[in-house]
């Protein structure tokens, strides 16, 4: 398992675990990021990371992309 930052762009991975307070885990959730689903790294811009997530391409900050484990 390791944060959603290391993974290699265009590789598809599964998320394993969201991490962060419940506020944070919260707004993940929300927006896609779900224990089991697909994640793709699109790209990596000014310490964001776009990946594409339920189908729909998302931009997390790099704070936010370590909370995420795949």
């Amino acid at each position: 398992m390791m944060p959603l930052i290391f993974a290699n762009k265009g590789e598809e991975n599964t998320i394993k675990k969201v991490g962060g307070s419940p506020e944070v885990k919260k707004h993940l959730k929300d927006i896609g990021f779900i224990v089991g689903s697909e994640v793709t790294v699109i790209n990596t811009m000014g310490g964001n990371v776009i990946v594409n997530v339920l189908g729909t391409r998302v931009a997390v900050s790099k704070e936010m992309a370590q909370k995420i484990m795949i």
